[in-house]
């Protein structure tokens, strides 16, 4: 007996008009649906995501079939991704039955699902069906059963869930009632090729063939109005994000990770800065609200939500979108709280483990520089005045910007203003210039450079803040005050290259800058050490140390530099105890976000957190290459009950103390 089964058995190919009329009917349902959704997404400013084309198709197909983003955490990650990929096979394996019914057998009467492919045809979506029922139980017993902290349940959930496992069970018993009455007993070889609807047929064999026939009948019309249902109900509930979440892997931008717009602050034509309403924003960033599947995984990697902060990325995702559905005049930084915007380190934990490619991070920057540039506001009277010292002194302490440059006296290097034909510029920045703990950092990297025969420059007096925090914090014009005048500094003096200890500087002269005109290469000084280490200009000589490293978020998330020190601190000797958040998946100290001249007045403490997960490795040092990590750090000892646990040190201290005279 061949192996193949008769489409539309029972239910007789009369059903083919009307289903595919009904069909069409969900179809357009869903199109109208969507449409309504475009509405809402167009209330925002114009932004063309649309360049690139192929490329972006490229990875959008990548993302959206290997998982690759949803399967990176285990936390619910593995039983998305499985269910997508059988998701797959089963519509994959459905629409070759409809060609099979409807184009191959009546207009070429050829039969694909026959013989050996029909039998391996047969168990693969059977496997796929079975693996796809476990996988959403998996889901179903973390959303309902185990909770998570902070993970939302909504009417959505009930819908989706029911809504597929109805699907999917139905799709069997169908299965199992056709084989009841035509394999079981006919052709057993065969049907060992179903597992799933030989299971299911156990539970027919009972029945006489009139009932068997009409509960067939009445399961299957109950499945294709439950697949209808499916369609229908897509625009209108999460299921939603089987088109957005695909179509955002489209959408996400090619600028390098953490870019910001730079404002034209000459252009009088704008009004506004900053987002004040959902028509401030960009439709994508609205589109974003339907992407979000309320995974929560940015939510748990934020910083300020794990110590009790008013801030959820997730949850300001969703407030936009329902501002924009439900009240798009509505103010945002009132529906969000500033307290939540303010809380904010910017770093970028949520967007990098986003399996949505959301964009959260300037969703908050839009809102600060509504907050900041049209109404005034501040996180505290602190910040107010720090950024009033930036404008007067050039450095938010307040300290005469005369003495920028007395860290270097004695020291080898050049004051540009003196002798400009130098190697490199070291940009020191505000707290390696001022901050005595941090100048010893600055020391420490001349002393490196001098033994690699690198001729150092600095301004000295004539450097100001880089203007990165105050740019977090949304005052764009301060950010490019300060930055015009360093960009015309620099340029002047025909500087061949630029090296910072700073990832805060580093980030702003090599990203941000390049907006106001500078083009001039840019490193962070992990980079250039590293390099000096490999070409052999600079020697060590180890000796034996333990230590577990922080890796400071402006590095490693934003500019992707994770080895490069390690490496540095295994030549030098040391032996690493990773922290339980490493890597891309680094927890942070607190500073970013312009949190460095802001006052930590809710919650818990972020650097006393990130303190205890480096004493939990045992390990005796830490070390940071960040002027903002070290100084969180050493207060987070201090605060958090770490003295005489734990020290705290720079990668140049390290470095410098181990070099071959």
């Amino acid at each position: 007996m061949e192996a193949t089964r008769q489409i539309y058995w029972n239910v007789g190919h009369g059903v083919v008009i009307p289903m595919y009329i009904l069909a069409a009917a969900a179809f357009g349902y869903m199109v109208w649906g969507f449409r309504q959704r475009l509405l809402i997404w167009r209330q925002g400013r114009a932004l063309d995501r649309f360049d690139r084309y192929d490329e972006r198709v490229k990875r959008m197909i990548g993302e959206v079939f290997s998982q690759i983003k949803v399967f990176r955490v285990t936390d619910g990650g593995v039983f998305h991704s499985v269910f997508f990929w059988c998701f797959l096979v089963l519509f994959a394996g459905t629409m070759m039955v409809m060609f099979q019914a409807d184009l191959f057998t009546p207009l070429l009467q050829v039969n694909i699902l026959s013989g050996e492919f029909y039998k391996a045809f047969s168990l693969v979506l059977d496997i796929a069906g079975i693996l796809a029922i476990f996988m959403l139980a998996g889901l179903f017993v973390r959303r309902f059963v185990i909770q998570p902290k902070g993970l939302e349940i909504v009417r959505d959930d009930y819908i989706v869930l029911q809504l597929l496992f109805a699907i999917l069970i139905t799709g069997f018993l169908i299965e199992g009632a056709r084989m009841a009455a035509t394999e079981l007993q006919q052709n057993p070889d065969l049907a060992r090729f179903s597992p799933g609807g030989l299971l299911a047929g156990q539970l027919f064999t009972t029945l006489s063939a009139g009932t068997l026939l009409v509960t067939h009948k009445i399961l299957w019309w109950f499945h294709f109005a439950l697949v209808l249902g499916f369609f229908c109900a897509i625009p209108y509930t999460k299921l939603r994000h089987i088109f957005t979440t695909s179509i955002n892997s489209f959408l996400a931008p090619f600028e390098p990770k953490g870019s910001i717009a730079t404002i034209n602050l000459e252009d009088d034509s704008v009004e506004q800065f900053g987002a004040a309403t959902i028509s401030d924003l960009s439709w994508k960033d609205i589109f974003d609200a339907d992407a979000c599947t309320s995974c929560k995984r940015c939510q748990d990697r934020c910083p300020a939500y794990a110590t009790e902060k008013p801030l959820s990325p997730m949850k300001i995702v969703k407030q936009i979108g329902e501002l924009a559905a439900g009240n798009p005049g509505g103010n945002l930084s009132e529906t969000v709280s500033q307290d939540a915007l303010w809380a904010c380190t910017t770093c970028y934990a949520c967007q990098d483990v986003c399996p949505a490619d959301i964009e959260h991070v300037n969703k908050i920057l839009e809102m600060r520089r509504n907050l900041t540039l049209m109404e005034g506001a501040f996180p505290g009277d602190e910040v107010r005045t720090a950024v009033s010292n930036i404008e007067v002194n050039g450095n938010p302490f307040g300290l005469a910007y005369a003495s920028r440059g007395d860290w270097a006296d004695g020291l080898q290097l050049s004051l540009l203003e003196h002798d400009s034909d130098v190697d490199i510029l070291y940009f020191v920045g505000c707290y390696a210039s001022f901050d005595k703990r941090n100048q010893a950092v600055a020391k420490n990297f001349i002393k490196i450079c001098t033994a690699a025969g690198v001729k150092v420059g600095i301004l000295g007096k004539e450097e100001k803040c880089c203007g990165e925090p105050v740019r977090k914090l949304g005052n764009e014009y301060l950010y490019q005050m300060t930055a015009n005048e360093n960009i015309g500094l620099i340029t002047a003096y025909n500087v061949k290259k630029i090296v910072t200890t700073c990832p805060h500087c580093f980030n702003t002269l090599a990203r941000d800058y390049k907006d106001l005109g500078l083009n001039i290469p840019v490193e962070h000084y992990s980079t250039y050490v590293n390099t000096l280490l490999d070409s052999g200009r600079l020697k060590l000589e180890p000796e034996p140390f333990s230590f577990t490293y922080h890796d400071s978020c402006y590095l490693g998330r934003y500019m992707d530099i994770i080895d490069q020190p390690r490496a540095i601190l295994r030549h030098a000797g040391g032996a690493i105890t990773e922290m339980d958040k490493n890597g891309y998946d680094s927890f942070c100290c607190s500073a970013g976000g312009g949190r460095i001249i802001a006052e930590e007045k809710l919650g818990s403490k972020i650097s006393e957190a990130r303190v205890k997960m480096a004493t939990d490795t045992g390990a005796p040092l830490l070390v940071s290459n960040c002027p903002f990590c070290l100084t969180m750090f050493e207060d987070g000892i201090k605060t958090g009950g770490a003295e005489g646990l734990l020290q705290v040190r720079d990668l140049a201290e390290i470095v410098a103390e181990r070099i071959v005279p």
